[in-house]
């Protein structure tokens, strides 16, 4: 058990350089990322192979790794292409790659056939013998299907324990089969299942009626309509947080987040809070306060971030609940800036120099996410412009965002792009 748990991964999603940077200094110990071609992610999603390329020169540096997303189900215009892909990533030594689909997972092995291969769980592995079947085409790792409970990991791990088992513990659940949808191709021609989906399940929807029933069956659908329209399809989001240790004696090694579209704030804030929740189960923290620390963590993930509300999705044997009533929470706090270096100054305080993103004012409460999940907090009374040296009254962050300063009493180690923010006043 020991061993097994030294083998424990965070992994984090990347859609961008500084999303990945900022995922690492907040505790991932791995990220997965692709380039729009041959990823889910189409669009907000800045990494071409130049970018990989520096991407996994950063990482190495630092004893981390990079995945390369192949998820998309390929059509034959990608198969040329995707050739020259594998064997530029072959030279970049990327980590592994995720793939869904047989074809682009023979094309790697034709072209590296030593490359590791994850398989995506856009491939909806949810059964042993599935499972099995993927261990015997050489996949080192499967990340199981949203939808396969606890048990049924427990008794994949059991039966192939050899099998890396990887599993979503955070972030948006698809209104669909492992995210196989046709409802943004069927409405906007932007195809889901090639990495550009529209979420046509965060719409807003006119009804007629308030409930939905099928015929000769009990259960009702509620319909709830507020005055932008109803939100029939809207899942809340996963959050696994407090369900960490039963995935870790299921089996899981590898624990992903999701979010390439997310901002670093939302890296910052999850990544953060679930390498705290992982070292405390490491570390063997006795139940009482390991739970008072979970309960904590959940409550900084339910607060401090914008979200559809959070179930623990399929993972129990439960349904995965729906956000009815609106498309999304409001938070009393914003992301306000991002740390670009910070200094001990003669008088031994620590000068904190930031990029704004948003809004930030004299007066505000405002809170620096620390290593390992430690906040520090502060009412803003002092806030200096880098420019000029000048102390101001607020600052913005349109046009690439204000660059500001602000000086620290207390000596506080701050993680490399620490993020702040800021509660907002009703």
């Amino acid at each position: 058990m020991a061993n097994f748990m030294k083998n424990l991964e965070l992994l984090a999603p990347a859609g961008n350089t500084l999303k990945m940077k900022t995922a690492f200094a907040y505790g991932a110990d791995a990220v997965y990322l692709g380039i729009p071609d041959f990823s889910l992610r189409v669009r907000i999603n800045e990494f071409d192979l130049k970018g990989i390329k520096d991407a996994v020169l950063y990482a190495h540096a630092r004893g981390k790794k990079v995945y390369v997303t192949a998820n998309i189900f390929a059509h034959n215009a990608h198969l040329k292409s995707f050739v020259a892909y594998v064997k530029k990533l072959k030279e970049i030594q990327i980590d592994a790659f995720i793939v869904s689909d047989p074809g682009i997972m023979s094309l790697i092995k034709d072209n590296w056939s030593k490359a590791e291969i994850h398989l995506s769980t856009q491939a909806n592995c949810t059964n042993l013998e599935s499972a099995r079947f993927w261990a015997k085409q050489g996949v080192a790792r499967i990340v199981l299907g949203r939808e396969v409970t606890l048990k049924e990991i427990k008794e994949i791990h059991l039966a192939l324990p050899r099998v890396e088992l990887e599993y979503f513990i955070h972030g948006a659940m698809c209104m669909a089969y492992s995210g196989r949808c046709f409802l943004s191709k069927l409405f906007v021609d932007r195809s889901g299942n090639l990495g550009d989906c529209a979420q046509p399940c965060r719409w807003q929807y006119d009804v007629n009626r308030y409930t939905l029933k099928a015929k000769g069956h009990d259960e009702e659908l509620e319909l709830v309509e507020e005055k932008h329209g109803a939100y029939l399809l809207n899942s809340q989001d996963l959050c696994l947080i407090k369900n960490l240790a039963d995935l870790i004696k299921a089996g899981v090694t590898s624990f992903k987040i999701e979010g390439r579209a997310k901002s670093v704030y939302y890296q910052a804030t999850v990544c953060g809070a679930y390498r705290r929740a992982l070292n405390l189960i490491i570390k063997k923290t006795p139940t009482v306060k390991l739970k008072k620390e979970l309960d904590y963590l959940y409550t900084e993930l339910e607060t401090k971030l914008v979200h559809r509300g959070y179930t623990s999705g399929f993972l129990l044997g439960g349904k995965a609940n729906q956000n009815v009533a609106d498309s999304h929470n409001k938070s009393d706090w914003e992301f306000c800036g991002q740390a670009l270096k910070t200094e001990i100054l003669a008088n031994n305080k620590i000068r904190l120099t930031f990029q704004v993103h948003n809004t930030i004012k004299l007066n505000d409460e405002i809170e620096i996410i620390g290593q390992n999940y430690d906040i520090i907090s502060l009412k803003l009374e002092k806030l200096f412009d880098v420019k000029t040296g000048e102390e101001i009254l607020e600052a913005h962050g349109g046009g690439g965002g204000q660059k500001c300063f602000i000086e620290l009493d207390e000596k506080v180690v701050l993680p490399e792009f620490a993020v702040l923010r800021r509660k907002l006043v009703n």
